[in-house]
């Protein structure tokens, strides 16, 4: 594979709200209740476009490239969520249960233990307690609330009263914005004609914010703000032939009329062209850096981006003689 270089957090789940909190109060006060004796320990279940354009060689009397229209795009790269996030680059967040990253921390829950995988709280108010210990609304299985008991502890459990992680705000702050998949144009266009073997091939994708950034969010939890920005720093067109081309940005548009028509691109382009003649599926994967800062920490996460395809037809030159 011949490689040239191009001059050419999770999401905090949505809160159920006021049936929640009533089923959460509801479920208290009756374990509460239960709790009447100091000595007595409540447990529940286990934790479970478009110019044409060209450039003859000699010899050769009439040749035509064309640029292409934008292709559809495609999915979300791997890495991550959009936010997810996904192009999901980097780690996981500290908190998971049975296989789904869930938040280290619930304001209505309290506090996840990835020991037992509950979430802990002090029941307010406390039932009488010995010296030294506290009662705590214990919430196993992930947080399912079918699953709650009142428990009777010496002290708090691991991870409990710990501070927001930065980098699990930063992936929520990743989760609010959209990195979309580049649109993306080539120049010769096969819809309109072939280009020709050897001759240099223009690429180039839609720009903006949404497709290359920067793109700016933030994410806040008891007191810490995480701030992160999104931007693009290098997109790699796959063009169908084994070669791989990178571009530090959106690319330059094709136009006939323009000062280079039937040169090479001045920022991204094939620039050799094609060896052999054919159709050519042409794609590009834009690769993101979020930035992320906050609490006294920061870091970077990776995404990427795919495109979808667009048909490049390439024929042999053909030389007329009389």
């Amino acid at each position: 594979m011949l490689t040239w270089g191009g001059r050419g957090v999770p999401a905090r789940p949505t809160r159920a709200g006021t049936p929640r909190r009533l089923l959460l109060t509801a479920g208290l006060a009756l374990l509460l209740a239960l709790a009447g004796a100091p000595a007595l320990l409540l447990t529940g279940a286990p934790a479970r476009a478009g110019n044409p354009g060209g450039e003859c060689p000699p010899g050769q009397n009439d040749c035509n490239v064309w640029d292409d229209e934008p292709g559809t795009p495609g999915g979300p790269g791997g890495g991550g969520d959009p936010g997810g996030g996904g192009g999901n680059g980097g780690g996981a967040a500290k908190c998971q249960w049975n296989g789904r990253v869930i938040p280290c921390y619930d304001d209505l829950l309290g506090w996840f233990n990835n020991g037992d995988g509950c979430y802990y709280k002090l029941a307010e108010p406390q039932p009488t307690a010995p010296e030294g210990q506290q009662w705590y609304v214990r919430t196993c299985n992930g947080g399912d609330l079918g699953e709650q008991s009142v428990v009777l502890r010496d002290g708090p459990p691991p991870g409990y009263g710990t501070p927001p992680d930065p980098e699990e705000l930063a992936r929520r702050a990743l989760a609010s914005i959209s990195l979309l998949p580049p649109r993306v144009a080539v120049a010769p266009r096969r819809s309109k004609g072939p280009g020709l073997v050897g001759l240099p091939v223009w690429m180039w994708a839609s720009g903006g914010a949404s497709y290359f950034g920067p793109l700016r969010a933030s994410a806040s939890d008891r007191g810490l703000t995480v701030e992160i920005t999104a931007r693009v720093t290098r997109i790699v067109w796959t063009m169908g032939d084994g070669t791989k081309v990178t571009c530090t940005g959106p690319g330059t548009p094709y136009s006939a009329d323009g000062p280079r028509a039937g040169r090479t691109s001045p920022d991204c382009g094939y620039d050799r062209g094609y060896a052999r003649a054919g159709t050519y599926q042409v794609s590009a994967t834009t690769f993101w850096t979020v930035e992320w800062s906050g609490g006294d920490e920061s870091g970077e996460i990776a995404q990427s981006r795919v495109s979808g395809a667009v048909p490049v037809q390439i024929n042999e030159l053909q030389v007329v003689t009389r």
